[in-house]
C-alpha cells in the first residue's frame, strides 16, 4: 500500500497554517511548510511564520522546513524537492501523516507532479551571460523554454528569472509521467473575496505596527544586501525601498499592499491551472469545514 501525503493549500491570508496544525493534531500528523522563505532564520514576520499556531492547548505539533537556513544561504526548488523527501520518510517511518502546508504553488506542484530536476551550478559562467541580457529578453526565454514548470507572473525579479532558466537548462526534463511513490489528498481552504481582500490588509497593518520594519532593518544591519531583499520577495522589497529612502511610509503600504493582493490572484492563477491538469482539489469554506474529517478519514482508510 502507497505511503499518504495530505496537502493543504489556498491563498494568503486564509488561515492555512492554523488549519494544516488543526489536522495534523487530530490525524496524527506533521506538517511540512511549503513555504520558499520561511526556511530562512531571523525572518518571521515578513514571511507570516505565525510560529504560535503550531500549539494546540500544551501540544506541539511538529513542523519542519521552517527556520533551517541563514538568510545568507541560498534555497531553491532542487534543495525543497530533495529537503521535502527526506522529512516525509522520517515522517512516515514514524507511522505519522505529512502534511504539507503552504502557499508557494511551485513547491507543491513540482511535490504532486513529481518534477525530475537535476542540481544547478548557480555560480557558472551561463548565469554572467544570463546577467546580461534584459529584462525582457529573460521574459520571452522563460515564456519559451519553461512554460510548463512555472507560471512567469511570479518570476518578476531578474535574479529569479536567472535561476528558473538555469534550472531549466540543466534537468533532463520534466517528466510528469513518473510516479509518486504515495497517493495525495489536495484540500484547498477558501474564504470569499472581500475577506480575504480585508485579511490581507490587516494583517499587512498589524505587522508593520509590530515590528515587521525592525525586522528588515534588522537583515540589512545583519549584512543582506537591498539585493537580495528583493529577491525576498514583497515585503523585504518594498521595506527595504522605505529604508533607504525611496518610497515615504505612506507609498510604501500602498504599493506593498497592491502588491500582495495581485500575489494572491495569482496563487489562484496556479490552482486552478493544477486543476486544469487534472489535479483534484477538495475546495472547503474555511467557516464550514464540516466535511474535512469525513474526507480525510476516508482517504487514509483506503
Amino acid at each position: 500500500m502507497k505511503q499518504k501525503l495530505i496537502v493543504i493549500l489556498g491563498p494568503t491570508a486564509v488561515g492555512k497554517t492554523k488549519f494544516g496544525v488543526e489536522l495534523a493534531d487530530r490525524f496524527n500528523g506533521e506538517i511540512i511548510s511549503a513555504d520558499s522563505r520561511q526556511v530562512y532564520k531571523r525572518m518571521d514576520i515578513g514571511t507570516g511564520k505565525d510560529l504560535s499556531d503550531y500549539k494546540i492547548g500544551n501540544r506541539q505539533i511538529p513542523c519542519h522546513l521552517i527556520d533551517i537556513l541563514d538568510p545568507t544561504e541560498e534555497f531553491d526548488l532542487f534543495k525543497f524537492q530533495k529537503s521535502f523527501k527526506e522529512v516525509y520518510t522520517e515522517i512516515t517511518v514514524r507511522q505519522r501523516i505529512p502534511f504539507l502546508v503552504g502557499g508557494t504553488a511551485l513547491y507543491i506542484h513540482s511535490i504532486l507532479k513529481n518534477y525530475q530536476l537535476t542540481h544547478v551550478d548557480f555560480t557558472s559562467s551561463r548565469r554572467i551571460e544570463l546577467q546580461q541580457l534584459s529584462i525582457d529578453e529573460l521574459k520571452t526565454m522563460l515564456s519559451t523554454k519553461i512554460s510548463k514548470l512555472h507560471n512567469t507572473t511570479d518570476l518578476i525579479e531578474k535574479e529569479r528569472m536567472i535561476k528558473a532558466i538555469l534550472i531549466s537548462e540543466n534537468q533532463d526534463s520534466v517528466s510528469e509521467e513518473v510516479q509518486n511513490e504515495f497517493t495525495f489528498l489536495v484540500i484547498g481552504l477558501m474564504d470569499n473575496r472581500e475577506s480575504i481582500k480585508s485579511n490581507i490588509t490587516d494583517r499587512l497593518k498589524y505587522r508593520l505596527q509590530n515590528g515587521m520594519i525592525e525586522e528588515v532593518e534588522a537583515l540589512v544591519e545583519y549584512g543582506i544586501t537591498f539585493e537580495k531583499l528583493d529577491y525576498f520577495g514583497l515585503e523585504y522589497k518594498f521595506i527595504g525601498k522605505y529604508i533607504k529612502g525611496e518610497l515615504s511610509y505612506n507609498d510604501m503600504y500602498q504599493k506593498l499592499n497592491s502588491a500582495i493582493h495581485k500575489f494572491a490572484k495569482r496563487q489562484m492563477t496556479w490552482f486552478r491551472k493544477m486543476e486544469r491538469e487534472g489535479i483534484e482539489i477538495h475546495w472547503v469554506d474555511k467557516n464550514n469545514k464540516d466535511n474535512v474529517h469525513p474526507l480525510i478519514e476516508n482517504f487514509l482508510s483506503v
